[in-house]
């Protein structure tokens, strides 16, 4: 499987019983179907599999174009309703997602002023 957004080489990473794709060179993560959710409940997760450079990750961000690396579809960018600033890609037939390096992580952890605003919204 090959990176979406930079077409590296991508490496398969586990936590518990939970297996993703890791990009070998701009660290960001592609997970099957609703493994983003599962891995963001069990601790240590994040940390173990998102070990890319946050930095990289910012500037792979601006990069919004990307095809699914398993359907080969164009992707959408999503936001994530309580992590506004969080901007993820997502296939529209198979609801894999991409996150860049750090994303995970910042996802894994919601903040308090996040946890605030979203009783207000």
């Amino acid at each position: 499987m090959n990176c979406p957004k930079c077409s590296a080489e991508m490496e398969t990473v586990a936590f518990k019983d939970v297996e993703v794709e890791r990009c070998t060179s701009c660290g960001g993560l592609w997970f099957d179907m609703l493994e983003h959710e599962d891995l963001s409940k069990l601790k240590g997760a994040a940390e173990a599999i998102d070990t890319g450079d946050a930095a990289k990750g910012r500037e792979m961000d601006e990069l919004r174009v990307a095809t699914c690396p398993k359907c080969h579809a164009r992707m959408l960018s999503v936001h994530v309703p309580d992590q506004p600033h969080i901007v993820y890609e997502q296939c529209q037939i198979c609801n894999g997602i991409f996150m860049d390096a750090g994303e995970f992580k910042d996802f894994s952890k919601v903040t308090l002023g996040e946890f605030i605003r979203g009783f207000f919204t």
